[in-house]
């Protein structure tokens, strides 16, 4: 087993709570927080984990007791938290949209995750993207010239770190989009709907392409071969609306429903960014 803590006791923390518990290689030893009455730390304490609500204090506290931390605060808290975590050699997986750390997604560079201290998950709408984004530059090479991602989740959970950090989402996941597909020209946009009942969360994902005779055929297989790997650790990734050249873009939509683990099902912008978090530090681990 691997110990892992957690900072951070809000949607994120608690959601990557459970899917730790039902980990067979990790184990959390310790939930720190900054308010022993919130919903994270109160459900952690029945649930028999430690808890703490002195923050980055209690981390360093109880550094010899853990081998991965997950920082679920906020973009500007992780800045503070990694200066002082880098002076004790704890690897960290951030999970704010920082711009810190290494850029990790599963299915294209996990094995960087051995190399480097800092690995940073980018953002929910970046993980459901990015994928597909990079298997896509593989096939079309230099025939994109813009990229565009538009991601709609249930404003219930949406958490105040989320709201705070929705600028910073943006910039890192644009960044992201850049680094893996070389494709400058991109735009993110986020969209918070209030809905009853709450949606799932949604990635419409488009192209703006310099040719439109392309192999549909072999981008779709490729696709689904990248939809298959994600599934491995998120069942509930779903294709929903294979790529089709509409108005001279390439489009293609993506479903993500939750495990239900914390919130219901249609939180899957909490789990398709904490699933792969989980597979990173599994990954770690083995």
């Amino acid at each position: 087993m691997i110990n892992v803590a957690i900072l951070g006791s809000g949607k994120i923390g608690i959601d990557l709570l459970y899917k730790i518990k039902r980990s067979s290689i990790l184990s959390c030893v310790l939930l720190a927080g900054r308010n022993l009455k919130s919903e994270g730390l109160v459900l952690a304490k029945k649930q028999g984990i430690d808890i703490s609500d002195k923050g980055i204090d209690s981390i360093i506290k109880n550094k010899n007791n853990i081998d991965i931390v997950f920082d679920a605060t906020s973009a500007l808290d992780h800045i503070t938290h990694w200066d002082l975590l880098k002076k004790i050699d704890i690897k960290v997986i951030d999970m704010t949209p920082s711009k810190i750390g290494h850029s990790i997604f599963p299915t294209i560079n996990i094995d960087q995750a051995l190399k480097h201290k800092n690995i940073n998950m980018v953002s929910c709408g970046g993980q459901s993207s990015i994928p597909l984004i990079h298997t896509i530059k593989k096939v079309l090479g230099a025939d994109i010239k813009y990229i565009e991602i538009v991601s709609s989740i249930s404003s219930i959970s949406a958490g105040p770190a989320t709201r705070i950090n929705i600028d910073e989402y943006i910039h890192n996941t644009e960044a992201a989009i850049s680094k893996f597909s070389g494709i400058k020209k991109n735009k993110v946009i986020l969209i918070l709907n209030p809905a009853d009942p709450p949606i799932h969360m949604q990635t419409s994902i488009s192209f703006l392409l310099k040719r439109h005779d392309i192999d549909l055929n072999l981008l779709k297989k490729e696709v689904h071969s990248t939809i298959k790997s994600i599934r491995k650790y998120l069942p509930g990734y779903e294709l929903i609306y294979d790529p089709k050249i509409i108005e001279k873009r390439l489009i293609l939509l993506v479903k993500v429903t939750g495990n239900g683990d914390y919130l219901p099902k249609f939180a899957g912008n909490l789990d398709i960014i904490n699933a792969a978090a989980i597979e990173v530090a599994e990954y770690i681990s083995k």
